[in-house]
């Protein structure tokens, strides 16, 4: 990858004496601005980007009984440059903790070439919320070449492993992979006992993992459909889940 310019930032969640989470770490790194406020961390673009070259990086520990919640400020956009651009979440979740992640939408510029990953560790009882959001060029451009990789352990076993690779102009194109969609989208719900079993709606999927956890996965026109979608699904999942609890208490 051509060297472009690379950043560190980083944020730690700890539970405090009161029983209230606190931050013990917020450091931010050139376009990765982190700022706390109410309710929320949220990751603030303080420069273009990323751009060609890039290399972006985000740390994220949520301390045992901890409860995080990250968003963004507005949407992030991979623009073209000199090589490949980058963005990696490291994630870590304590006993009892949770994290909620669920910025703005990516979008991939035309002529980009971007590398998401995300690696996220639970302790055994953590619960994970994590949403991405992917805009497949900005308006009435074609998409760059877009990469994401997602990599959830709990308790140090493998959870999921999903990647959606449109690095391939002639594989994004094809209708097989993504129909005629220009925005696709996931959120993974992961926790003890959360289970469920397979639903679809309009655009959307429930998909039950292995694990504890459901993965919910959308394609959409664009960006307002596709958050709609990804909501139904996530509701359909929440409810099928309350549901199945209910009935597992009812007979115990």
């Amino acid at each position: 990858m051509t060297r472009g310019y690379t950043a560190r930032a980083a944020v730690t969640a700890e539970l405090g004496p009161a029983g209230r989470t606190r931050l013990t770490r917020l450091r931010s790194d050139g376009p990765l601005a982190l700022r706390a406020a109410a309710g929320a961390l949220y990751l603030v673009g303080a420069a273009a980007g990323p751009l060609g070259g890039d290399d972006l990086e985000l740390e994220v520990t949520v301390g045992p009984g901890a409860r995080l919640a990250v968003r963004s400020a507005a949407a992030s956009l991979a623009l073209p440059g000199k090589g490949e651009s980058r963005t990696t979440v490291r994630a870590e979740v304590g006993a009892g903790g949770h994290l909620d992640f669920a910025p703005e939408p990516a979008v991939a510029a035309a002529g980009c070439r971007h590398r998401a990953v995300a690696r996220i560790a639970l302790a055994e009882g953590a619960t994970l919320r994590w949403r991405e959001e992917l805009i497949l060029g900005r308006y009435g451009e074609r998409p760059g070449r877009h990469t994401s990789r997602f990599d959830v352990t709990v308790g140090g076993a493998p959870l999921l492993r999903h990647e959606l690779r449109l690095d391939d102009p002639a594989v994004r194109a094809s209708r097989a992979v993504l129909g005629e969609a220009g925005a696709a989208g996931s959120v993974l719900l992961a926790g003890p006992e959360l289970t469920g079993s397979p639903r679809t709606g309009e655009g959307w999927a429930v998909l039950p993992l292995a694990g504890a956890g459901v993965l919910v996965t959308a394609l959409a026109p664009d960006s307002a459909a596709l958050r709609r979608r990804l909501t139904e699904g996530e509701h359909a999942a929440v409810r099928q889940d309350i549901s199945a609890h209910a009935q597992r208490s009812s007979t115990a």
